[in-house]
């Protein structure tokens, strides 16, 4: 019996109502788990591209900024190289943050499209939700305007993640999800660290000396 509800949870084909309910109109089939899943993955990759259109705008900002401290060192204005360098890390910071969520989404993305039966929901669905709610924060910010499609896509892996639970009565490991979860965010993290130190030029050293010095005697 465990068995069957679970096929019929992962899997379901339409029926479609009885005549009973037809005449009531008011029966309206949930949605199999694989479909939601489906469905959750199409979200995420919205997501991804979002997320590597924000990227892209930062590069271009980054680029301009990077320009007006080159510039006011060639007149051999420090204060305002100083000023623009500060921008220019705050700016990478968010670079960072973007880069870190868009690997991140591309791993949850990846472990998703793994997902074939109800027995594999536990150990690959459970992190990936973890993941979620660890950088819901910083996906607002980085995506303001995906804000709801955020909320929707947490709530939806969740309910699949509940429902598999309740239908199979399957036992999640929280701790080696949230543990699972961070290996992720780390990974992704290390990558993005590097792929900035790769693709951005560095603060001439002059400037953050400025920098540094003009914060001492503040």
């Amino acid at each position: 019996m465990l068995a069957l509800s679970f096929t019929s949870k992962w899997d379901r084909k339409d029926q479609g109502p009885g005549l009973v309910d037809r005449l009531r109109g008011t029966v309206r089939q949930p949605m199999p788990l694989k479909s939601q899943l489906d469905q959750a993955n199409r979200q995420i990759k919205f997501l991804i591209s979002q997320l590597d259109g924000t990227v892209g705008r930062i590069r271009q900002r980054d680029a301009a900024i990077f320009k007006n401290v080159v510039s006011s060192l060639a007149k051999h204005d420090m204060q305002h190289a100083a000023v623009y360098a500060n921008e220019l890390t705050e700016v990478r910071k968010m670079g960072k943050m973007v880069t870190q969520a868009q690997l991140a989404m591309e791993q949850i993305s990846l472990r998703l499209g793994t997902i074939n039966d109800m027995g594999e929901i536990a150990n690959t669905l459970a992190p990936a939700v973890s993941v979620i709610r660890n950088m819901k924060e910083d996906l607002r910010i980085a995506l303001p305007e995906a804000d709801k499609e955020i909320g929707e896509l947490s709530g939806l892996l969740s309910s699949v993640l509940v429902d598999a639970g309740t239908t199979g009565g399957i036992s999640l490991n929280f701790d080696a999800a949230n543990e699972d979860a961070q290996k992720v965010l780390d990974e992704a993290s290390a990558v993005a660290e590097q792929r900035m130190r790769d693709s951005f030029p560095e603060i001439p050293a002059s400037v953050l000396a400025q920098d540094e010095s003009e914060g001492l005697t503040a």
